[in-house]
Formats: structure tokens, sequence, C-alpha cells
């Protein structure tokens, strides 16, 4: 039935195919940012140009950093949550559907709190929320639903993750409008957007991160 949400048990078979994508995800997860390492420090300067096209970046540590929603000068210490795929998926996000980026950054829609959330930071609690969600330190074969039907996803588009990252994104600050959210309601709303993925993500002709609902809020 369209739209309805699967009640079988989850399947347990993993391809491959799968299996190989799955543990390249996994390794990705591992990666704790390290602020000597020359490519993550290339991926913060690529997430600035990103972010601010032709707006000069003085320092990796800078009090510019705080702009994009970062806790303080140094961006380094906020991807401890998380690690440096947290920083990927913002890159991915800002360089894929940029338009949605810069009206999320730049808080344009709807009515807006007097205490907003800061950008970059809900960013890093959003990748370690997915994380949680899809159950993704498990043993290879899938426990849950939810991790089941990522697994699929995973084998249609290897950027499955990083995608369903951006659907998040763009939910999380709807739910935050609706709500009339302060950022002492964060994890609350960061709750309800887990749920709402989890209730999409289960809906029978949902085969890819494409057909969720919601995908239809990025542009």
């Amino acid at each position: 039935m369209k739209g309805s949400a699967l009640t079988s048990h989850p399947n347990s078979f993993v391809s491959k195919l799968q299996e190989e994508r799955l543990n390249r995800l996994r390794h990705r997860m591992k990666v704790y940012f390290d602020g000597s390492r020359p490519d993550h420090q290339e991926a913060l300067r690529a997430l600035w140009s990103a972010t601010y096209p032709g707006k000069e970046l003085h320092g990796l540590i800078s009090d510019q950093w705080k702009e994009m929603g970062w806790q303080g000068r140094d961006p380094s210490t906020d991807f401890r949550g998380a690690g440096f795929i947290s920083l990927e998926n913002l890159l991915f996000f800002a360089k894929t559907f940029s338009t949605s980026f810069q009206c999320l950054l730049k808080k344009q829609g709807g009515n807006r709190s007097a205490w907003e959330y800061p950008f970059a930071v809900a960013g890093v609690n959003i990748t370690f929320m997915i994380m949680q969600m899809l159950d993704l330190d498990a043993s290879v074969k899938p426990r849950t639903f939810i991790r089941s039907v990522f697994l699929q996803m995973l084998s249609e588009n290897e950027w499955a993750f990083d995608l369903l990252y951006c659907v998040a994104f763009v939910v999380m600050d709807k739910q935050w409008l609706e709500k009339n959210a302060t950022y002492m309601e964060f994890n609350e709303v960061l709750k309800s957007t887990r749920t709402q993925l989890e209730r999409e993500l289960l809906m029978d002709d949902v085969l890819r991160i494409e057909d969720m609902p919601s995908y239809t809020l990025l542009c």
C-alpha cells in the first residue's frame, strides 16, 4: 500500500555490495577530526569556501567561524561528538543543495526565534543522531527495520547517508519553525526530527532517499 509503513521482520540478508559500502561508511564514522592532518585542514577550508564564496578566511582558528554557528574560534573542538564525517556531511550539503544550505545558514525562512540554533553545531548533532538511528555500529546483519531499509538504499547510492543528512537538516528546521522553538528546545526538536525520518523511511514506496516525502524540501 502506497505510503504505509513496513510491518514484516527486517531482512537479515546482506549483499556483498551492501557489506562493502557499509564497511566504508563505518570507516568514515570512525575517523576523528585531526587538525594536524593536511586533508582535514583542507576540508575545513573547503567548507568555508562553499559557505562564504569569495570571502577570505583569516585562519583555521578565527572568530570568523562563529558566523557559521561554531561555539568558538576553533571549530575542531565541536567535531568531537561525531568526528570527521560531520564535516564531510556539512560540505556535501553546501555543495549539493547550496540554496537550501544558504537558506538554513542565514535563517531566511519563517518566523525565527530570538535564540536560534547554531547552524554548524546543529549539523554535527544531526550527524550523530542519524548514526544512532541507523544503528550502524552494530554487526553487519540488520537488527532493525530502519537499518535494513537503509542498507538497501546504500546499495542503490553510496551517498545515501549524506543525502539523508541533508533531508534531516531541512526536516529539523521545518520542525523548529512549526514548534516556534528556542535553543533550549533543540533536543526535543531533534527527537521529533528522528521520528519523522523513521516514519518516512519505513513507507513501503520509499526505496531511495530521493523517494522520501521530505526530500522535496531540498533545493
